[in-house]
Formats: C-alpha cells, structure tokens, sequence
C-alpha cells in the first residue's frame, strides 16, 4: 500500500491557490506516515495547552517558515525535528499537498513523509503536550461526529470533526487527513 501512497503523490499535481494569496505568511507542516507490520498509521500530535496560536488542539507537526528557511518542505523537516525531534534524515517525503488557508490567514502547504521505522519520539514540552497515531484505516470508514460549515478568507469550506481515542480531529488538520486521503489512497 505504501508503494501505491509514494506512487499516487508523486504524480499529483498539488493545485494551487489562486494569486490573491501570494503576499501571505506562510507556513509548512508535515503529514508524517509510519509503517511496520501493524499497518500504517498517520502520527498527530495534541498541541501544548500554553501556546498563543491553537493550544490544545490537534494537529500535525509544522509552523511558520524562516527567514532562513530555502523552501517550504525545508521548514515542515524543521519543524517536526523541533516539535518531535525527528531528524530531517529519518523522513521520507514523497510528495505535497494543495496549500489551505489557516484562520489566522496563513498559507498551509502540506509535506507528506514517511517516517524511518524504530525512531524515538523525543516531543518537545513546550510544544507538544501529546503524541498519537491513528490508523489510515480508521479515516477510510470513520463517520464525522459533526461536519461544521466554515468562511474564512473568502473561502467556504465544510469541515468534518472526528473522534478518535479522546482527541478531536478538527479543522485544517482534519481538512489535510482528507486531502491525504484523496489524493494518496484514490
């Protein structure tokens, strides 16, 4: 399934946004993968409860690029080496995603990467306050438990809400799992 994953991504052509949002900050995460004998699995963290911008909610590893940063994939690596500690040679990222607009305007480009096997885990407090994995396979029948209409930034969008082991799956996380989903599993 993986090889169909990598395969799919590296022959997508990720759409992009229109031009009125070229002046935004911008910002990169990554989706990471993890595969071994128990399947695969998407790994999520639940943001610190403390910081400023989405405290408490889940999310997948990523932030706002660098000055110093030379590309958008480059601060997604970043990132997840700073929030999980995975160094940026232990991920494979096999292709991106269409870029989302976050609430706060900033313009979301999605990395996709598979995560080498056996790789401590080593979150970072300030940052992280959990670490889990939800099974590809749970996404692929899971029913939403709400579906919320949302405009921001001029765009609309119905955005699914799922549960999963006491953490809620909302918002652009939710909106990437279901653009991974598309694209990667089609």
């Amino acid at each position: 399934m993986i090889g169909d994953i990598r395969k799919n991504l590296q022959q997508h052509k990720p759409a992009e946004l229109h031009s009125i949002h070229e002046a935004r900050a911008r910002a990169a995460v990554l989706v990471p993968i993890l595969t071994d004998s128990s399947g695969l699995r998407l790994l999520l963290t639940e943001r610190a409860g403390g910081l400023s911008s989405h405290g408490g909610e889940v999310a997948f590893p990523g932030g706002k690029e660098d000055r110093t940063d030379h590309s958008l994939e480059f601060t997604a690596l970043r990132e997840n080496e700073e929030e999980l500690g995975i160094s940026p040679e232990d991920v494979d990222v096999i292709g991106s995603l269409r870029p989302f607009i976050s609430k706060y305007g900033l313009l979301v480009k999605p990395y996709v990467g598979i995560v080498c096997q056996g790789i401590q885990l080593r979150p970072n407090p300030d940052e992280i306050a959990s670490v889990f994995e939800v099974p590809l396979a749970y996404f692929s029948t899971a029913i939403p438990v709400r579906i919320d209409d949302i405009s921001r930034h001029g765009e609309s969008h119905q955005v699914p809400a799922f549960k999963f082991d006491g953490h809620e799956i909302w918002g652009l996380t939710s909106m990437i799992v279901l653009e991974f989903m598309k694209v990667g599993l089609k």
